[in-house]
């Protein structure tokens, strides 16, 4: 396993840092000055908490409606131990390892400005279980995206004091049986510790990181294939021109029609002579399809990267200005909003390619229809496009905003949340979806493209295409496409240029 040292500290994370420890499985470093900035903190909230009679949220009272319930000086540490048990009640899926792991490192980065009153040993401790890949059991439902993800957060801080789960050497664990093998004490919370915690919006960021993690992948592929798809499609390149996206500048759009272009350079098959006057929307249109959910990524992004260099739990600590103050940070609105928008961009990449697999199996231009031989005997490429209609039809019923919806929690005092948590799966969920689409358009396009030899497209879409066939053979006769679909899936998330 490839590590890197990534270190955590005042300075800026940023995109390519993350992708970065989601590929390399990265090890993690404190800098001297975040760790000065926690002790400082801490010290400050205990001479606070020893010299003043004064109520400060979650710290020396109850939480949420309980906000006005004084706790007594003698029973903070089981305050926080209490808040950590009463709110892992997530339910649902298990939340992917990788995104585990991003949920760790952002923890870790939003406690390390010495803002939110933790001891050093708790970041220590959240540390160790990002290095030695102790990985909490966490589940997707439970969050209402506002008062930070406190169900999911919960279930992730739970290991530090010996409850809950882990995921340890490949297998479940009880974390109190990990804690012993590893001969690490349960971490003995102290004020304000628990709240610090599992307030946070560190499930939505981890899981919106992911997505563009895998959307800056998916984006790419969906140029390429489609560059290959305008070959086995025999299309023109006019809609291609510079100058028709010059005067509409748009940057997501420009850069699309360039990239396509590049990718056919040198093609005999769109250099040829053709004999439509114009390509189908779904081939013509793709520098302004594709180019608008360019410039959405690059609007969530800068979203994303800013909401992981922050602090976002509650109350917050200022111990140069003698200040402690209740706010909403956790608020996942921002998140929530972006969420849904990359959701619908990147829904948008699947509903165009199934468009064009449609075209490739509908028997135009010189291809047999459904794209195989003896088509009546053989069904061919018919039901692929049928499996990407559906998931095409299912996005879109995902893309319904989790943004707009609001239902009032804790008695009323947290009236408005955000959903984010949900906008945040079902943003993943279509785009995996959009992945399975791209993999038929993908197998459907390479077919296509042999039945056009001799004739060769570019030397990039070749090496695609000689890529693919190593996984993937022609389709001869008919067979059972599911296991070559699973292999184009496959191919995708592995492929790079």
């Amino acid at each position: 396993m490839q590590t890197n040292l990534l270190q955590i500290g005042t300075n800026w994370l940023g995109f390519d840092e993350v992708k970065t420890s989601i590929q390399k499985k990265s090890s993690l470093h404190i800098s001297d000055e975040a760790k000065q900035k926690i002790i400082t903190c801490r010290n400050y909230l205990d001479n606070k908490l020893s010299s003043t009679n004064s109520l400060f949220y979650g710290i020396n009272t109850g939480f949420g409606f309980l906000q006005n319930v004084q706790i007594d000086s003698t029973q903070t540490e089981q305050l926080q131990y209490n808040l950590l048990m009463s709110h892992a009640c997530g339910l649902g899926e298990e939340v992917p390892h990788d995104i585990v792991r991003l949920m760790l490192l952002l923890k870790i980065k939003s406690l390390s400005y010495g803002n939110s009153g933790v001891q050093l040993k708790t970041v220590e401790r959240l540390i160790e279980m990002y290095n030695q890949n102790v990985l909490p059991i966490i589940y997707t439902q439970g969050s209402l995206g506002a008062s930070g993800d406190l169900a999911p957060l919960s279930h992730l801080s739970l290991p530090l004091i010996g409850l809950g789960e882990v995921f340890f050497k490949e297998k479940k664990y009880k974390s109190s049986d990990v804690l012993k093998e590893l001969q690490w004490q349960p971490v003995q919370l102290q004020s304000k510790e628990g709240l610090a915690l599992i307030n946070g919006t560190q499930f939505m960021s981890a899981y919106g990181m992911y997505c563009l993690y895998k959307a800056n992948h998916l984006i790419m592929m969906a140029d390429l294939i489609t560059a290959l798809s305008y070959d086995a499609f025999d299309c023109s390149n006019e809609a291609l021109h510079p100058l028709i996206h010059s005067i509409r500048s748009h940057k997501g759009q420009v850069d699309t029609a360039t990239v396509i272009r590049d990718y056919l350079k040198g093609s005999s098959i769109i250099s040829r002579k053709k004999q439509q006057v114009q390509d189908p929307y779904s081939f013509r249109c793709v520098p302004q399809v594709h180019g608008a959910t360019k410039d959405v990524f690059n609007y969530v992004e800068n979203i994303f990267v800013k909401e992981i260099n922050s602090v976002t739990d509650n109350p917050n600590i200022f111990p140069e200005e003698d200040c402690i103050v209740s706010g909403g940070n956790f608020h996942g609105q921002p998140l929530a909003m972006s969420l849904d928008f990359l959701a619908i961009a990147m829904s948008e990449l699947a509903n165009i390619s199934e468009r064009r697999i449609y075209q490739l199996i509908s028997g135009q231009r010189n291809l047999p229809l459904f794209l195989v031989k003896e088509p009546g005997l053989n069904s061919g490429f018919m039901i692929p496009q049928y499996t990407a209609a559906g998931i095409v039809s299912e996005n879109k019923q995902l893309c319904t905003p989790s943004s707009v919806d609001s239902i009032s929690s804790s008695n009323n005092q947290e009236d408005h949340v955000s959903m984010g948590a949900n906008a945040a799966t079902k943003c993943l969920r279509v785009i995996n979806n959009v992945e399975k689409i791209l993999a038929i358009e993908l197998m459907s396009a390479v077919q296509a493209l042999d039945f056009r030899r001799p004739l060769q497209s570019s030397s990039v879409i070749e090496s695609l295409v000689t890529a693919f066939r190593e996984k993937v053979s022609f389709n001869e006769q008919d067979r059972v496409l599911h296991n070559d679909m699973k292999s184009a899936i496959q191919f995708i998330a592995d492929y790079s240029l």
